[in-house]
């Protein structure tokens, strides 16, 4: 058993902001492999079975709100009785990212995280494997809680949707492959589409050569 949580808060009003992508990934994970399930209530969590790539997975979204977010783990947890290190992996915003990166990481601290924190409270280790999303860093002129809790501008928007894509590729990697393999393929920066050299030897707006007044 893999226990695959998405952090972030219930509710309306708290979908689709900047501390809720946890959920977000989670919720692409459901419709791809547990497609028309119907979530259960259990741990103070909403979870869907799903099988993915032949191993048998536990996705869930914690109902506690972010700060509590450790009770729902440590109860799925101990109830099947998961090695922390190898068969959980949470998914949670990370502000000191750029908008649309990814990062896995097998342990390390909160970061100022509060639902990271309550995990590793609960736990009593911070060594368990965690994906980040990055969500850019609080501009100077707000507070970091009303950042998170907004929603993202349009430029965001356009960054987000295919790194929610990859970072449920990279939860399918580490159900099947392991945290090395999935750090190993999608801890590196995506690269942009190369730029198709010009024929001829022609400059994009020169000249051929020998050319000019």
């Amino acid at each position: 058993m893999k226990l695959i949580v998405g952090l972030g808060n219930p509710g309306a009003k708290y979908d689709r902001t900047r501390h809720n992508v946890g959920f977000a990934v989670v919720d692409r994970l459901a419709r791809r492999h547990a497609g028309g399930a119907t979530a259960r209530a259990r741990f103070d969590a909403l979870t869907v079975e799903a099988p993915i790539r032949g191993e048998r997975c536990l996705l869930m979204k914690p109902t506690t709100y972010m700060n509590l977010s450790g009770r729902a783990v440590a109860a799925a947890v101990g109830f099947f009785k998961l090695d922390v290190a190898s068969d959980l992996l949470v998914i949670v915003d990370d502000v000191a990212l750029p908008c649309g990166t990814i990062r896995l990481r097998g342990e390390g601290g909160a970061g100022g995280h509060n639902g990271l924190g309550d995990i590793q409270r609960a736990l009593g280790t911070q060594a368990y494997p965690r994906l980040r999303i990055g969500v850019d860093a609080c501009p100077p002129y707000m507070d970091q809680a009303d950042y998170v809790l907004g929603r993202f501008t349009p430029e965001q928007e356009a960054l987000m949707e295919p790194a929610l894509e990859r970072a449920a590729d990279a939860a399918e990697c580490f159900v099947a492959e392991g945290l090395a393999a999935a750090m190993n393929k999608f801890n590196a920066r995506p690269q942009p589409p190369r730029a198709e050299k010009p024929r001829g030897g022609v400059p994009p707006g020169g000249e051929p050569p020998g050319g000019g007044a």
